[in-house]
C-alpha cells in the first residue's frame, strides 16, 4: 500500500499558475509520468475494496476541461478525480476520491441520482426515516463521515409537504458524505489503507440506500 507522490501536488501547483497549452505540452511527460503512478495507486484501491464491495469499475477523470458552458476557460484541471462504481443494479451507491494541493477529500453516496431514484428515496424518508437516522447517529459512523451533505431545494419538492417531520432529509437533491485529508495523509504510506478503512465504514449507508432503490414501498423486491 502506498500513498500519492508529493510531485502530483508540485505539478498542480506550477500547472495552476500556467494553466495553458504551451506550459502543459512542454511538460506533458512529467504529466504522463505522474498519471500512470496514480492510475496504479487507484488499482490499489480498486483491489481493497474489492475485497469487501462489488466495484463494476473504476474510472480516473481527464486533465482536460470542458470549458463551452464554463466562465472559467482555463483548459486543464488541477486535480485528479478518482470514481468507483458498484455493480448496480443491486449495489447503488459510488465512492470518488479527489487529489488536489490543500483540497483532498473522500466523497461517497449520491451525486446525481435519477429522477425516479430520487423520488424513491423521498417517498421512503416521508414514511419512515428512522432507521436512516439510527446509522447515521453512531458514533463510528459520525467519527469517519460526520453529517450528511448535498445540494437541496429551499423548502421542500413538489408533492412533499414542507412541514414533514423529516423535510430536512426529504428536500435533499443529493445524498453524500464527505471527509477532508491533509496533504501530509495524502503522501503517507497508509494512505490506501485509510481510504479503505472510511470505504468501510459507509457500507451501513450503502446497504440501507441499495434496499430502499431496490424495492417497492411495500418492501417488495424489483430486481427480476
Amino acid at each position: 500500500m502506498s500513498g500519492i507522490n508529493p510531485q502530483v501536488f508540485s505539478f498542480f501547483t506550477a500547472l495552476a499558475k500556467n494553466n495553458n497549452r504551451e506550459w502543459f505540452e512542454a511538460n506533458k511527460p512529467k504529466f504522463k509520468t505522474l498519471e500512470n503512478e496514480v492510475k496504479v495507486f487507484t488499482k490499489e484501491v480498486e483491489r481493497a475494496l474489492q475485497l469487501h464491495d462489488k466495484i463494476q469499475k473504476a474510472k480516473m477523470f481527464r486533465i482536460y476541461r470542458d470549458v463551452r458552458f464554463s466562465k472559467n476557460k482555463t483548459p486543464y484541471k488541477t486535480h485528479f478525480g478518482i470514481a468507483f462504481h458498484r455493480e448496480k443494479p443491486a449495489f447503488r451507491g459510488g465512492y470518488y476520491i479527489h487529489l488536489e494541493p490543500g483540497n483532498s477529500f473522500l466523497g461517497v453516496g449520491f451525486w446525481g441520482p435519477s429522477p425516479e431514484d430520487l423520488f424513491r428515496i423521498r417517498k421512503e424518508l416521508e414514511l419512515d426515516a428512522e432507521e436512516l437516522r439510527k446509522i447515521m447517529a453512531q458514533s463510528d459512523f459520525k467519527k469517519y463521515w460526520g453529517e450528511l451533505s448535498g445540494d437541496e431545494v429551499k423548502t421542500a419538492p413538489k408533492g412533499f409537504d414542507k412541514a414533514h417531520s423529516n423535510i430536512d432529509l426529504i428536500k435533499k437533491k443529493q445524498y453524500v458524505f464527505l471527509k477532508n485529508f491533509t496533504d501530509q495523509q495524502v503522501f503517507s504510506d497508509d494512505f490506501v489503507d485509510l481510504i479503505d478503512e472510511h470505504f468501510q465504514h459507509i457500507r451501513p449507508y450503502f446497504d440501507y440506500m441499495s434496499n430502499v432503490l431496490t424495492t417497492d414501498l411495500n418492501g417488495e423486491s424489483l430486481l427480476s
